[in-house]
């Protein structure tokens, strides 16, 4: 009795789990040649860049994220429309915030590294997580930042709302503030906590040419993102009015820290979109020595809100701000039904052909990856299905286990 239903337990552990196959993959089309990039002549005494690393490899499937038009490192412009502006930016990207239709865009999945523009990705990770009023220390760990690179002025010690150390972050693109934030938000791994929900908050969006190594853009090792993904970050900070609040605002007061024996100081907004562009929205600028110059800012224009990223851009002969304003100009000159492609939802990096159009992304308190919805019918994948199968299994051993136990007993008492 004993040996058959070892062999039957046996069958059923050996009997492989059947799990839905994976639809055929399509088979691959000739790419076609990238059409060059509007380019502007940088004059000679640019500086020269430090050695670039080297991103990851491109994988296709996440270069036609939004659209198989944006999968080229070249131009890719609305059929009829007018030629964009040239810049000196490697890659940029023009989008509608509110339907979420790409109107323009050069190599908009190339990688490149962010700067200070990746603390947008801070705050639409951490923002709706952190209490504004709640009032935080700062630690000296959080002044450890790059000698001469930008900060706030934050003091060790010093308390502040959270509030402030916001506006910190976005007007004065403080590294210190970042690093506080970051540490505030990630709990009991601290910084690298908050570097970890930037990270998951990204595959979330689905922005998958984007990682951060630093909260607050600084470089580090294997860092990147596109101008692709940062639209669709952007679109999230500007869905929330308490971004779109700090991104407006000129001037804010740093309270004094008596116990410290220091006097508050204001800070004001370093972006001069803000004021200078009739109808900004506000955004973010960034510079390092390798990522150069970067760029994100937003406008309203008869009832149009646009949303412009650019990243390794020369200060000559435009600015970066300048550059994203003069993209800006070209995309509200494009009819309103004008694309080449869309910014993904998230939690759906891959839409389908009958999606309807983008509304503004919702705001989640504590925002997570979402489940792969590939899959019809409730299937999130296979995970499931071998959990239920192993499951089944782990059950039917026990039984057998169960009865054979049962059976050396009674024949114990029958010997006795």
């Amino acid at each position: 009795m004993r040996n058959r239903l070892l062999a039957a337990a046996s069958s059923v552990l050996l009997s492989p789990v059947v799990v839905p196959a994976a639809h055929a993959a399509a088979a691959p089309t000739p790419t076609p040649a990238a059409v060059p990039c509007p380019r502007v002549t940088v004059p000679a005494s640019a500086p020269s860049r430090p050695p670039r690393p080297s991103p990851p490899p491109a994988v296709a499937e996440d270069q036609a994220v939004g659209g198989s038009a944006l999968a080229t490192a070249g131009l890719v412009t609305p059929a009829g429309g007018s030629q964009p502006p040239g810049v000196t930016a490697t890659s940029w990207l023009v989008a509608d915030l509110d339907t979420g239709q790409v109107l323009g865009a050069c190599g908009p999945h190339e990688h490149g590294t962010p700067a200070s523009v990746q603390k947008l990705l801070l705050a639409a990770a951490l923002m709706p997580r952190l209490d504004p009023q709640q009032v935080v220390t700062v630690t000296k760990e959080d002044l450890d930042i790059e000698r001469g690179s930008s900060a706030v002025g934050l003091l060790a010690g010093g308390r502040y709302p959270v509030e402030t150390v916001w506006l910190g972050l976005l007007l004065q693109s403080g590294n210190e503030a970042a690093n506080v934030l970051a540490r505030l938000g990630g709990g009991a791994e601290g910084r690298a906590g908050g570097v970890r929900a930037m990270n998951e908050f990204a595959e979330y969006l689905g922005a998958r040419q984007t990682h951060a190594a630093t909260p607050s853009g600084l470089d580090g090792p294997g860092q990147f993102t596109s101008a692709y993904d940062l639209a669709l970050i952007a679109r999230v900070c500007f869905a929330d009015p308490t971004f779109r609040r700090y991104a407006l605002t000129e001037t804010h007061r740093i309270p004094a820290q008596e116990q410290l024996g220091k006097k508050g100081f204001q800070i004001q907004n370093g972006n001069p979109l803000v004021g200078r562009y009739p109808g900004a929205l506000g955004g973010k600028t960034g510079f390092t020595s390798l990522a150069r110059h970067t760029y994100v800012g937003a406008a309203e224009r008869d009832g149009r809100r646009l949303v412009v990223t650019l990243l390794g851009a020369e200060s000559r002969p435009m600015r970066g701000w300048e550059q994203g304003a003069v993209l800006l100009d070209w995309g509200f000159a494009l009819p309103r039904d004008a694309s080449v492609g869309r910014l993904v939802e998230p939690g759906q990096p891959t839409p389908t052909p009958t999606q309807s159009p983008s509304v503004t992304p919702p705001m989640a308190a504590d925002p997570r990856p979402a489940a792969d919805e590939s899959l019809s019918d409730g299937v999130t994948g296979p995970g499931p299905l071998l959990v239920a199968a192993a499951a089944g299994v782990g059950g039917l051993v026990a039984l057998v286990v169960r009865l054979v136990h049962r059976s050396r007993r009674r024949r114990g008492r029958l010997r006795a």
